[in-house]
């Protein structure tokens, strides 16, 4: 898709790949629209607008209309917003297990409700969705995020064969661990015992605007990630016994946050 003289709504722009994602897109050509529930903390620049948005909130359908009264001219959305817990499911309170279906998997399916109508009959549109390498791989600590994450995954998928016929585009990017402060300091410690690597938000901003730009339908980031995969689809059971040659490790780290 071109990105040239587009208007395109972020969701999660206050975040670290959101925030990473916006100059690049302005010297693309586009113009960005970023919603957040606290849109004073975004900087405004040419090209850049800020707008008020709650994912989580119940009356997510009825902003979102008044958001396209106002910016009638939005022909794609980059829902790159979040949220993860990482905690034991003994640990995991509802509020939390609600507040990650709510912004990491509602949201985008009310986004998608919204929007992938208007989109089709303006004859352009692309929805975007940044998924997890925890959309497709199940992972101690992360239950309810990878719940949420599986689920967009699968919604992503479905609602692109739902629109195949329509000139709606619809994208999947799986970022593996992401540098960003979303992450407490006991997820940074965990991947560096386990040797994981993290990538910087512009190099995963980066990977999504080659994705948008190359029309890819789902891009999954990083090695030996990408492998395991494709390993966890078709031989699950390598990847439990790796997993539980970890899990010593990651029940040092886990639910150290929850109990400070």
């Amino acid at each position: 898709m071109r990105l040239h003289d587009r208007e395109f709504l972020l969701l999660g722009g206050t975040g670290g790949i959101g925030q990473a994602l916006i100059e690049p897109l302005v010297q693309a050509g586009a113009r960005v629209i970023v919603a957040s529930r606290h849109p004073d903390r975004i900087q405004h620049g040419a090209g850049v607008s800020a707008v008020r948005l709650d994912l989580a909130a119940e009356d997510l359908d009825l902003q979102l209309q008044m958001l396209s009264e106002a910016y009638p001219d939005i022909d794609g959305v980059i829902h790159c917003a979040g949220q993860n817990h990482f905690a034991g499911i003994d640990h995991l309170s509802v509020a939390a297990i609600d507040s990650q279906l709510l912004v990491n998997l509602r949201s985008a399916m009310l986004v998608a409700r919204h929007f992938a109508p208007r989109f089709e009959r303006k004859g352009l549109g692309a929805l975007v969705f940044v998924g997890s390498t925890f959309g497709s791989i199940g992972f101690p600590g992360y239950t309810a995020y990878c719940a949420s994450k599986f689920g967009l995954r699968g919604f992503s998928e479905a609602l692109r064969r739902e629109l195949a016929d329509t000139p709606v585009q619809v994208v999947y990017v799986a970022p593996r661990a992401t540098a960003t402060a979303m992450n407490p300091e006991a997820v940074n410690e965990l991947n560096q015992a386990l040797g994981n690597r993290m990538d910087a938000p512009s190099a995963v901003a980066s990977q999504i605007l080659y994705a948008m730009e190359n029309d890819a339908r789902r891009r999954f980031l990083g090695w030996p990630e990408k492998l395991f995969v494709v390993l966890n689809g078709i031989v699950p059971r390598l990847v439990d016994k790796a997993m539980l040659k970890q899990l010593p490790v990651v029940r040092r780290f886990l639910n150290r946050e929850v109990m400070s």
